[in-house]
């Protein structure tokens, strides 16, 4: 126990060091970092753990906090956790106490104020309209800040007065007991100090009282300074507005008192600058010149663009899209382009080739007891786990897949970007859309068949089409390969490793995505998160999304860190958030994205960066200076009654929806699924029960072909390779990775209605 001193605790502060836990009477006490934090109590092997695994957590609003005896203590929270802890000294057990308490008494108060009201939900940022609510809320939250201060302190007071009143009692009883003389001096000389340190906190407490009131009193006169300010900059803002536009205008005049009279004296050598000469030269190169200046970023900021102006402007802006970036406006022109392309998809759905459902039969309501399932399931690989389909929903893992081109759009627009930082935008606003999809979808996917396969054929509606191949079935991994006519594609082979954890089941994406361009050659890969289904045995399923995504350009260099924060209830940031940065190759930030995975992304250039104050950690934060937040990406709404469909997007009501022509391997064809979607459950079961039986006699009988193959020159059919149909296995030179990519001649056989490849596993 070489550590040094740890700080004195302090309301609201983050809480750290080293304790003995009870773990069992072999054991004994364990050695283990503890963390304590917004009224959470969590602990883990090693320090070095904190950033991936949690050994265990307490809510100490609940829990019950007891001292044994001089160096160990116990928390509780009714039966279901008991942390038995001992400390290295009287005096580290002391501070635990005091933190301990001082968390629990905040917990308890913001978990009553949470219940009471709904005050305590995030301020929204202020708009321009809302600057001077903006600069007033600042205020009130100063005096809030203070307000949760005194607070503080009067926790401090009250633990302050039930240890002295306790110090006292236990003294007052020990000067009962008439021992000698000395010792009674003694005793009475501490309950004075006791009694002192008691009269100083209520000081303390006053003064800090006689602060707030003075705060308040004076509140009404800071608001007054503060409207005053904004009712200025109110009227500067419009002054400065007003003045650009009558130097639009005035612009506009010359430019048609110049160029004007030559185009009506003689059109056709107007049009060659034959009249003007140079001056109509000039006047044209002034034009593009006073554009591409309102291009300029800092304008922006200064003086806000006329929008009429914006629109006209953006025949401008895409000619130096590849120079300056995305700047504030080229989102919108961005969208303008591809609604007026008659090659977009959008241009498209306006003359559907083929109507597809818009529902599906709703879900039965079966009850199934969930314990007598997965009592017998913990510590199990999910994918070795018989479950019936009461789980699941109608579709296949396959599908799931296939669903994260719903946003495709999203790599539509970043193919016709000049710039490799601004088709990144789009690449990572891609990456977070697909998850999108997952935020109420609680059921679990079925398992697909090894040779399992699932076409999405799009391309005379969206022009992408894709393929999903299960190309082995344990570990389960699927293959997927997309490509689309507006130059991209798209390919990932993913691999899921899930574990139950008897209050949450944890799904682990292995395998990387990867995403090429062919105008650029751009090659983009990442990787998934970690999907967290929590309350598997008691409340509502919710399901989260966290950990982190470093989305890469092979090319250039380029790079996107995408930072998924995990859920916590004590936490002010808005839920399911998602922070981004866009870096060049020398780690120049140059744009920054937030949002939620759920809802929307947003992003913003950055103009400037700097390294601000240390955060909580002890680390330097940087700061950007960016132009106003666009939105990039927004979900699409549910279709109505959703709720009933298995929380299904209005692309995976499609997904299962039978199809002529598809492959006798395509999921559409699995009948247990089908039986599922139709409602017949007990069928459903029975029949998945069927196919799983059947997939198990298939591998053995590989197996047995395996063993027959052994002293043969010729190579044998060993389970564990097992040959895809339809993709192969390749490294690919440009990410280092290795993973089964599309070969082709799927495509081929469905035009030509040759199936006879295909084996047969349904």
């Amino acid at each position: 126990m070489s550590e040094s001193k740890p700080p004195t605790p302090t309301p609201g502060d983050t809480y750290k060091g080293w304790l003995f836990k009870w773990t069992n009477y072999i054991k004994g006490y364990q050695r283990r970092w503890f963390v304590l934090s917004n009224g959470l109590l969590s602990y883990y092997r090693t320090q070095a753990e904190m950033g991936h695994t949690c050994r265990g957590t307490i809510n100490l609003a609940t829990a019950n906090i007891a001292v044994e005896d001089s160096c160990n203590f116990v928390i509780s929270n009714g039966g279901a956790q008991t942390y038995h802890l001992k400390a290295s000294s009287e005096v580290e057990r002391q501070r635990w106490i005091t933190a301990l308490e001082l968390a629990k008494a905040k917990a308890v108060r913001m978990q009553a104020e949470s219940d009471d009201s709904g005050d305590e939900c995030p301020a929204m940022p202020p708009t321009s309209g809302q600057g001077g609510g903006g600069r007033n809320s600042e205020v009130q939250s100063t005096l809030r800040t203070l307000g949760s201060k005194v607070e503080d302190l009067t926790t401090c007071n009250d633990l302050i007065v039930k240890h002295g009143s306790a110090l006292q009692r236990s003294l007052s009883e020990l000067e009962g007991l008439r021992v000698g003389g000395d010792m009674g001096e003694k005793i009475r000389q501490v309950t004075e100090r006791a009694t002192l340190f008691r009269i100083t906190s209520n000081a303390m407490i006053n003064a800090c009282r006689d602060f707030l009131s003075l705060a308040q009193n004076h509140s009404k006169r800071w608001q007054k300074a503060l409207q005053a300010e904004r009712d200025q900059r109110i009227r500067l803002e419009e002054t400065l507005e007003q003045l650009a536009k009558q130097h639009n205008h005035l612009e506009r005049a010359f430019r048609g008192a110049t160029v004007l009279p030559s185009s009506f004296s003689n059109p056709a050598l107007a049009n060659k600058g034959g009249v003007s000469g140079k001056g109509d030269a000039s006047d044209e190169d002034d034009d593009n010149e006073f554009f591409d200046a309102m291009e300029d970023p800092a304008e922006f900021i200064t003086v806000p663009a006329d929008p009429k102006y914006h629109r006209r402007s953006g025949s401008n802006v895409s000619g130096i899209s590849s120079e300056t970036g995305m700047d504030d406006q080229s989102v919108n022109f961005d969208e303008l382009s591809l609604a007026s392309n008659p090659d977009s998809p959008q241009s498209l759905e306006l003359e559907p080739v083929r109507q597809r459902r818009t529902r599906i039969p709703d879900k039965p309501n079966y009850y199934l007891n969930l314990w007598s399932i997965m009592k017998n399931c913990i510590g199990k690989e999910l994918s070795k786990i018989p479950m019936p389909v009461n789980f699941n929903e109608p579709l296949s893992m396959l599908q799931r897949l296939s669903e994260d081109l719903e946003y495709y759009e999203l790599l539509d627009k970043a193919a016709k970007c000049q710039s490799s930082l601004e088709q990144m935008c789009y690449v990572a606003a891609f990456t977070v859309s697909s998850y999108s999809t997952t935020v109420h979808r609680t059921g679990k996917p079925f398992n697909p068949l090894l040779g399992e396969t699932f076409e999405l054929d799009r391309l005379r509606e969206c022009g992408y089409r894709s393929l999903c191949e299960q190309v082995s079935h344990h570990p389960p991994a699927a293959a997927h390969h997309a490509a689309s006519e507006k130059g991209w594609s798209l390919r990932q082979e993913i691999t899921l490793a899930s574990k139950f954890r008897g209050k949450y089941l944890s799904i682990m994406p292995l395998g990387s995505i990867q995403c090429l361009f062919e105008k650029s050659n751009n090659h983009y890969s990442w990787k998934k998160v970690t999907t967290t289904v929590h309350n598997i045995i008691v409340g509502k399923l919710w399901i989260d999304q966290s950990g982190e995504i470093d989305v890469v350009n092979h090319r250039t260099g380029d790079r996107c860190h995408l930072k998924f924060a995990p859920y916590s209830y004590f936490s002010r940031d808005v839920p399911r958030k998602v922070t981004g940065v866009v870096t060049d190759k020398d780690g120049k930030a140059h744009y920054v994205l937030s949002g939620t995975w759920d809802e929307k992304m947003e992003f913003s250039r950055v103009m400037q960066s700097s390294k601000g104050e240390n955060g909580t950690e002890g680390k330097q934060r940087t700061v950007y200076q960016t132009l106003k937040a666009k939105e990039i990406w927004k979900k699409n709404p549910l279709p109505e009654g959703a709720e009933n469909m298995y929380y299904f997007s209005s692309l995976a009501l499609t997904l299962n929806e039978p199809e002529e022509g598809i492959a006798p391997t395509d999921s559409r064809r699995r009948p247990d699924q089908r039986l599922m979607e139709d409602g017949r459950w007990d069928e459903a079961n029975a029949e998945k029960q069927r196919l799983e039986e059947k997939q198990r006699t298939a591998r053995r009988e590989r197996e047995r072909e395996a063993v027959k193959a052994v002293n043969s020159p010729e190579e044998g059919a060993h389970p564990d390779n097992y040959q895809a149909l339809w993709f192969e296995k390749l490294d690919d030179p440009v990410s280092g990775e290795t993973l089964h990519v599309y070969k082709g001649g799927y495509w081929e056989a469905k035009d030509q209605g040759n199936w006879d490849m295909c084996p047969d596993i349904f």
